[in-house]
């Protein structure tokens, strides 16, 4: 049985951070900011498939001494071309998980410092019966919805509201059914919430820092830097 098995997203163009290396190829104490999510992502899961630019399926990636393969497990990772968006890399991703896996993780290589127990906690609430679960942390700012002319229309008590992380697990037979009909969104959650499936929220990590530019980065390194000290 193929139990647990992660998919690491890297498809994307990493546009938004700048410079002429996708930003999942930026190097982070050493290794690429890929291979820090492929690592967490391997110990804690059966298997891990990653998703890369089409461009960077062949040869080695950011600058990477070796095949991706070697540090992603006994088994290795599958590394598969990504699509045009987030949604269809992640549907890459779930062509080449076995049919068998019960869960999928579906986790963003921006996030390079989730941690493994981040990934037992969202996989632990979907063992215990949710179709899937994601980890938030409490928004801190008062949260305002505006209208496309800019007028304040409501402002939501920010107590129930909680920011979503990556890796979010789900079962495997819902993960699919959402991304049959080939919908977008900005996490896989949305598309299993449009199926009215049950979607529970545990305790992210306000450490589980999403790289968007350069100072994210500098702000990677000093968390190592703690989290080892």
């Amino acid at each position: 049985m193929a139990g647990v098995w992660a998919i690491v997203v890297a498809g994307g163009s990493g546009s938004r951070f700048g410079g002429g290396v996708p930003k999942q190829f930026l190097d982070l104490a050493g290794q690429p900011l890929l291979m820090w999510a492929i690592g967490a992502a391997a110990a804690a899961c059966d298997g891990v498939v990653a998703v890369v630019p089409a461009d960077h399926l062949d040869g080695p990636v950011g600058g990477l001494g070796g095949p991706l393969f070697l540090v992603a497990g006994p088994d290795g990772a599958a590394v598969v071309a990504g699509g045009a968006t987030r949604a269809e890399s992640v549907r890459a991703g779930l062509a080449a998980v076995p049919g068998d896996a019960e869960i999928v993780v579906v986790h963003d290589a921006a996030r390079p410092l989730a941690s493994v127990a981040l990934f037992d906690r969202v996989v632990a609430a979907v063992r215990a019966g949710a179709d899937g679960a994601v980890p938030g942390v409490p928004v801190p700012d008062t949260i305002k919805r505006i209208d496309p002319a800019g007028r304040v229309v409501e402002t939501p008590d920010r107590a129930a509201l909680r920011a979503v992380q990556t890796p979010q697990a789900f079962a495997a037979a819902v993960l699919r059914r959402a991304h049959a009909a080939g919908g977008d969104a900005t996490d896989d959650a949305a598309l299993v919430e449009a199926l009215g499936a049950t979607v529970v929220v545990v305790d992210g990590d306000p450490a589980n820092l999403k790289i968007t530019g350069p100072d994210d980065l500098v702000r990677a390194e000093l968390l190592l830097d703690r989290r080892d000290a």
